[in-house]
């Protein structure tokens, strides 16, 4: 019989629950910054964050341009909206759930970790601390300091 050694996982979507993810932090951004979005309804702002987000394929200096055209945002550049995703984002993070009682239970099996994430790199780290996950993982690559993402397979 043969034993698992070691076990790959992607972030966004696997360990990290991004779609309420996501949710939160749109929201709490609307909330932080109404004195700029809040002549749009809530549920407009969030709902087409999402549509534009496209799942975290459109990296969001594009989200924010589409919504500040659309919706004649004032007063705010998208390139502050865009830092305010960036700092703001791993507060917002939420684990699916049990992810860390699956993680204790590998380590003590002792399997090796790793996670594969496209993304950017610090934003990406970000959001693995924020989890509080880091310590359990033997390697992390991000496709933005790996320069090469997936679906390459030069990444595994």
């Amino acid at each position: 019989m043969k034993m698992i050694k070691a076990a790959i996982f992607d972030l966004d979507g696997t360990l990290l629950n991004r779609d309420e993810s996501v949710y939160m932090f749109i929201n709490a951004q609307y909330n932080r910054l109404k004195k700029f979005v809040g002549h749009i309804p809530r549920e407009k702002y969030v709902t087409r964050f999402i549509e534009l987000d496209n799942r975290g394929y459109v990296w969001k200096d594009k989200v924010f341009q589409q919504l500040i055209h659309e919706y004649e945002i004032r007063d705010i550049t998208w390139e502050e909206l865009l830092q305010d995703y960036i700092c703001e984002f791993k507060n917002n993070c939420v684990p699916f759930p049990n992810l860390i009682n699956m993680l204790r239970e590998l380590k003590r099996r002792n399997i090796m970790l790793g996670i594969i994430t496209n993304g950017k790199g610090q934003f990406q780290m970000d959001n693995i601390k924020a989890l509080g996950i880091e310590k359990y993982f033997d390697t992390i690559l991000v496709s933005e300091w790996e320069e090469i993402r997936k679906p390459d397979p030069k990444i595994l």
